[in-house]
């Protein structure tokens, strides 16, 4: 049996190989818990940063700005993760999978510090769901295999099913009650029997009006406009994602 000398030590060939796969796949699995892990926290991070107390607090979750808003924020990493996995491994489950690292990261976060440190109620601090739009967007992907039929049809479904997907745990919340002779909402009672800072922003009501609960006219035309934005965005995050995964090499003088 043929072998080779390492640091003077005979060894089989077969079983160098079979050591050097053996790491080789080790390390592989490192790298990809390092790469989820890093995601997670980047777009944990960028979804504060940016949807912020829109998508945090139970109260602030209305039929204008939470509908047009939350969609827009959350798709920019879809974007991205499209053509990373699309483009270079053909796999079609990047907003599925970033939405998903989202969730629970926000489930961890929310339940461990808000709920568990800080007492507040799990349900004034609910996570939304984008589930349903990242499925419908990955199916599109794959049907279609094209980023610009994915970003028509895409990422408009992205926005769309954003409120129909989260009313199924939120309308128990908009449901209209009377306390000290007013008419709000659960959430917002829930809202005002649970303090935050003292700032403006917080103590002003988000929406005006009586019996916003039922929708109206707002929802959809929000839900309308936040699908054509998650259209432009997707395809902005699309060329993101391209910017930060092409390996480019510069051409060295001659020693």
């Amino acid at each position: 049996m043929s072998s080779v000398m390492n640091g003077g030590i005979g060894a089989p060939t077969e079983q160098v190989s079979a050591e050097a796969h053996r790491v080789g796949r080790y390390l592989e699995w490192l790298i990809v818990g390092c790469v989820v892990f890093v995601l997670t926290g980047a777009f944990h991070l960028h979804f504060m940063l940016t949807a912020g107390d829109w998508d945090f607090w139970l109260d602030w979750k209305d039929r204008e700005y939470w509908v047009t808003l939350t969609p827009v924020m959350a798709i920019m990493f879809c974007g991205a993760a499209h053509y990373i996995l699309w483009q270079h491994f053909r796999l079609p489950f990047g907003a599925t999978l970033v939405c998903t690292l989202l969730v629970i990261a926000e489930w961890i976060v929310r339940y461990v510090g808000w709920h568990g440190w800080s007492h507040y109620p799990i349900n004034l601090v609910t996570p939304a769901y984008f589930t349903a739009g990242a499925l419908a967007m990955d199916a599109i992907l794959l049907l279609s295999g094209s980023w610009v039929i994915t970003g028509i049809f895409g990422a408009s479904l992205f926005g769309l099913l954003f409120f129909p997907s989260n009313w199924a745990w939120l309308g128990a919340f908009h449901v209209p009650a009377e306390a000290n002779g007013l008419v709000m909402t659960l959430a917002d009672l829930i809202g005002f029997e649970n303090i935050r800072t003292g700032t403006p922003e917080y103590i002003r009501i988000i929406e005006r009006g009586t019996l916003r609960t039922f929708g109206q006219h707002s929802t959809p035309v929000s839900a309308f406009f936040s699908a054509f934005l998650c259209t432009l965005m997707y395809w902005i995050w699309w060329f993101v994602g391209k910017a930060f995964s092409t390996v480019k090499y510069i051409k060295g003088g001659g020693l």
